[in-house]
Parts: structure tokens; C-alpha cells; sequence
């Protein structure tokens, strides 16, 4: 029989679909196509995009210049610009400001045939510590109040280039569903004085069911009330607010567990089309005893459609009890064998 499920964090409801029950070998996804031809974020090819922000690996100090190993560049076309003020002002009823923020992409290996879940350690590595370093550099801004770090892959999840990369945009107000995870987190603490999220851990920990898998300093988790066949959550087991407060043994420990998570995932259902987005504190933010940051991952297997717009509803047809079996069990491809 469907379930109805409430997300007790948002409160939203999700309606797991049992009828439509499927399997990860029931979700086609077509191999992507290589076009190849030019590509702006290849080595040899740093003057077509704006001049870098951040850069790794370059054994000299030369900017924008093949020999790196990450690279980070504004985006040529960005959603939001950095020069200017944000000139606030009121049209009636209606609230508007101009467009100021920084829009950026990671460039996350040189090789243009690197896939991002398959990406040595030390290479992926490298990833997650320019998130830091992106966010820590922007939060000096005062005009953003938020970095929205986050990677498409495929094209029906927004990818436009074949490069691996994901991007990040810094905004002068907090995005509605921070806000609506704030709020929610916050009223739970203020109800129980405990972290939300820190109970979700500790009652996936102790029911086992919805674990993917675990390391000393990080859990993977299928969330009870998933919104996408084969959701995952990734999270820090000990209490922590903010993205950027991670040590060097913390962020290695991260960088380890996310890669596991990923080749469960490709395992299960090769080439799957992703969104992955972090989850963190306001910019400048005091440590929040009600938040706790973490990565989620969304695979693209089911649409939006009438149904969903209009009611607010997702539907998904794999339990995250099943879902979490099927990664648990899946038989992943070592780091360097594919």
C-alpha cells in the first residue's frame, strides 16, 4: 500500500508509491554522448574562460596557464553579477534588488574524461577543499549572506558541459529552503533542545535500515521521506553547523565516505543523471546548535509533472528502506579499477 510520509524537518509530505514499486535495473539511463570538439575548461584553453579565482596543483605561480590540477573561474555566464550595489527599494507591494553575487565553477580535474565519481582520492580531495576555500574567501563580502555550492551531472540535471565541474553561487539573501530548514531545525531544538539532525543520525544508526554506510566521523543515510528514487544524505556524526568549521582529517574522512556513496550509486544505476547540493550555515553565522550541515544527493530518475507543481507532493516510487539495501549491497569499483 503507498505511504504518506512527513519530512520532520520541512514538514513537507512525500508520497512513497509502493504500487509503482521499482528496482535500480527498471531506471534506463542512456550512456551520454560524447561531442566532443572544443572545450573551454580543457588545459591549454584558460584564456577563453574569465581569469581564475583559485588554482591547485600549478608548479609555478603563473595564473591561468595550463599545469594546474583544480581550477576555479567565474562563470562566463553568470545568474548573478559581482560588480555593483544591490540597491534595495520597494514597488508597492513588491520587494526587488539588483542582481549582485558571484557565480563560480570548480573545474575538477584536467582530464576531460574524468568522472567525478570515480576521481582519486587526493584529486577529489582537492574538491572539497575549494568549496572551503571559496566560501571562506566570499564570506568576506558583506554584501552575501549565503554560497549555494552545488553539481549537476547529465543533462536532464542541468549539466550544459561535459568537463566535470560544479559550480557555486553567493547571494545577498538566504534561499528559501535554508530558511525553511533554519526554521524548522530551530523548533524542533526549541521543543526538545536537541539537534534535529543529530537525532535523525542517531535513530538511523540505531534502526540500521537506512544506513548506506558509515565511517568514524561521517554517516550516509537514505532520508525517511525522500523526495527522488535513491536520495541520499551525507553528514557529519558529531554536531557541527558550518561547512567550513572541518578539519583536514575530517574533510579527508568526507571526501572518503562521499566517494563511496558515489560508486554505490553508479554501481546500482551506471551514468545516473545527479544533483548534489550542500547544506550549510549562513555566511558569518554564529555556530547554531539547531543546524547541522550536510551534503544531499539527488538522482534524477522521476519527473515533476502536473501533480506535483500543483500540490506540492513528490512522488517516489522506491522506499528508502530499499533503496539503502540496494546500496549497501551494491559491488562498487575500486578508486583507480575502472
Amino acid at each position: 500500500m503507498p505511504e504518506l510520509r512527513k519530512d520532520p524537518i520541512l514538514g513537507r509530505w512525500i508520497i512513497i508509491s509502493t504500487e509503482r514499486g521499482k528496482r535500480p535495473t527498471d531506471f534506463i539511463i542512456e550512456k551520454p554522448a560524447t561531442t566532443g570538439g572544443f572545450c573551454p575548461l580543457c588545459p591549454g584553453n584558460e584564456n577563453t574562460t574569465p581569469p581564475e579565482v583559485l588554482s591547485y596543483g600549478r608548479p609555478n605561480d603563473a595564473p591561468n596557464h595550463p599545469g594546474w590540477t583544480l581550477r576555479v573561474v567565474p562563470n562566463k555566464y553568470p545568474a548573478l553579477i559581482i560588480e555593483g550595489t544591490l540597491d534595495k527599494e520597494g514597488e508597492g507591494i513588491y520587494d526587488r534588488m539588483n542582481g549582485i553575487g558571484a557565480h563560480e565553477v570548480i573545474i575538477e580535474d584536467p582530464n576531460h574524461n574524468a568522472a567525478f565519481t570515480y576521481l582519486p582520492h587526493e584529486r577529489m580531495i582537492q574538491v572539497f577543499w575549494a568549496f572551503r576555500d571559496r566560501i571562506v574567501d566570499l564570506a568576506r563580502d558583506p554584501r552575501f549572506s549565503y554560497v549555494m555550492v552545488f553539481k549537476n551531472f547529465g543533462s536532464a540535471a542541468g549539466a550544459s558541459l561535459e568537463h566535470s565541474h560544479s559550480q557555486l553561487i553567493a547571494l545577498p539573501i538566504l534561499p528559501r529552503m535554508i530558511v525553511s530548514e533554519l526554521e524548522g531545525s530551530k523548533s524542533y531544538y526549541g521543543y526538545k533542545d536537541r539537534c534535529i539532525f543529530c537525532d535523525i543520525i542517531r535513530e538511523e544508526l540505531r534502526k540500521e535500515t537506512r544506513i548506506v554506510c558509515q565511517s568514524e566521523h561521517f554517516v550516509a543515510i537514505a532520508p525517511y521521506a525522500p523526495r527522488s528514487p535513491f536520495e541520499t544524505w551525507v553528514l557529519p556524526r558529531e554536531h557541527s553547523s558550518s561547512y567550513i568549521d572541518m578539519n583536514e582529517s575530517h574533510l579527508e574522512s568526507l571526501t572518503s565516505i562521499f566517494s563511496e556513496v558515489m560508486r554505490r550509486l553508479d554501481a546500482c544505476i551506471p551514468n545516473v543523471p545527479y544533483n548534489f547540493v550542500l547544506h550549510t550555515a549562513p555566511l558569518r553565522s554564529a555556530p547554531l546548535n539547531y543546524f547541522h550541515w550536510h551534503f544531499e544527493i539527488m538522482p534524477k530518475l522521476t519527473s515533476i509533472a502536473g501533480f506535483e507543481w500543483g500540490s506540492g507532493f513528490y512522488i517516489n516510487p522506491v522506499p528508502p528502506e530499499e533503496a539503502a539495501k540496494f546500496l549497501r549491497e551494491a559491488k562498487i569499483t575500486e578508486v583507480g579499477q575502472r
